[in-house]
């Protein structure tokens, strides 16, 4: 059941809408001013990396410099493809 994020474009609230089924239609509309002039946004990711242990290995970060600045790669513990 995904949740989307969406941004009214007359007052600029944000709007979360929980799917229940693909297949329900939805009528959005913002409570704030009652506008269905709306754009869905990306919203952000929110996750927790623990501490591991010999057993239960931990995430790790590896930081790397490149021409655009930098970028980070997780090794995150578990099953792969």
């Amino acid at each position: 059941m995904p949740i989307y994020e969406f941004k009214c474009l007359k007052c600029n609230e944000y709007i979360e809408c929980l799917v229940m089924n693909k297949d329900d239609e939805i009528e959005l509309r913002c409570p704030a001013c009652s506008c269905e002039d709306l754009e869905r946004v990306l919203s952000t990711a929110n996750y927790s990396m623990g501490y591991g242990s010999a057993s239960k290995p931990s995430t790790k970060a590896i930081t790397k410099t490149c021409g655009s600045g930098t970028c980070t790669t997780y090794e995150i513990p578990g099953p792969s493809k």
